[in-house]
């Protein structure tokens, strides 16, 4: 007589790469019911090991991608109506309710390229190079290095065409002030008192916000790799969706991805230049040595 072999329980990163799948193409359930079936798991033990996978619950995976498509409709030119509906929005009212943390303006003003946002932005001079801080009405939306004004000044423009942008002197509005205050005292020329900063108004991903929540506990003058960040926030096999939130990340210095570093140790990109992540990293180092 046959002996019955019992039937395998099926791979668990297949079971997830299936629910994934399910949540990417938009078009099937996203209950967390049906989506448990297809993984052949029950509701709760998916809901934990798909946050442990990829860093969210399946809810908001699904509402991040669907913030995707509707980014990627308003930027294609798509009517704010039909972007909202074909994204799998029921109503327009839960996409403004989000639409401040997830786009950092209205879906209208973000289609047209910020307009309808001011922008107040200074530039000035740091041991890295120059340094823009840029903010709307709503918190700081920008953060770069470079190695001159004009440079920096194009890389706003690029991001926000359609916006008003308004330059002003250092010492003339107090949230851009704030942040100068506080990137003199992180890298040691000004010892100060720092005022409290101020809100931020960047596009993100439930993830994004995770990985850069993250990023800030690591302590000054220390490195992670994406590996070893990765496995700190429960994700282990995510060190590549760690490498995507630390490459769109665009308030240089109040978000130190560039305490990130690959796994064999060199230091990897970037989004500032490879050379003024060596030279902030030393300065970090030689700062926080000096205050042990």
């Amino acid at each position: 007589m046959k002996t019955q072999v019992p039937a395998m329980r099926p791979n668990a990163d297949d079971a997830l790469e299936r629910v994934r799948a399910a949540l990417d193409d938009g078009g099937g359930a996203s209950d967390l019911a049906t989506l448990a079936t297809l993984a052949g798991l029950s509701p709760t033990h998916l809901q934990r090991a798909f946050r442990r996978r990829f860093g969210v619950s399946p809810a908001e995976y699904a509402r991040a991608r669907r913030f995707d498509q509707l980014r990627g409709a308003l930027r294609d030119g798509a009517c704010v109506t039909d972007a909202v509906y074909e994204a799998g929005f029921g109503s327009g009212s839960r996409v403004y309710e989000e639409s401040d943390r997830r786009l950092g303006m209205t879906p209208a003003s973000y289609r047209a390229g910020g307009a309808g946002a001011a922008i107040r932005y200074t530039t000035t001079d740091t041991p890295l190079g120059r340094l823009l801080v840029a903010t709307t009405a709503r918190g700081i939306c920008a953060v770069t290095l470079g190695a001159d004004d004009d440079a920096l000044h194009a890389r706003l423009v690029a991001e926000f065409p359609l916006a008003e942008r308004e330059r002003v002197d250092a010492g003339r509005d107090d949230w851009l002030d704030a942040v100068i205050a506080r990137v003199s005292r992180d890298l040691g020329w000004d010892h100060g008192d720092t005022p409290a900063m101020p809100p931020l108004d960047v596009a993100a991903t439930a993830f994004q916000w995770r990985v850069w929540e993250a990023l800030t506990r690591i302590p000054q003058g220390e490195t992670l790799s994406y590996g070893e960040l990765a496995a700190q926030l429960g994700v282990p096999k995510a060190a590549r969706a760690i490498g995507r939130a630390c490459g769109s990340n665009k308030l240089a210095l109040l978000v130190p991805c560039h305490r990130i570093i690959r796994e064999d140790g060199s230091l990897g990109g970037w989004r500032w230049g490879l050379d003024i992540k060596r030279q902030l990293l030393a300065i970090e180092r030689a700062v926080s040595a000096a205050q042990a």
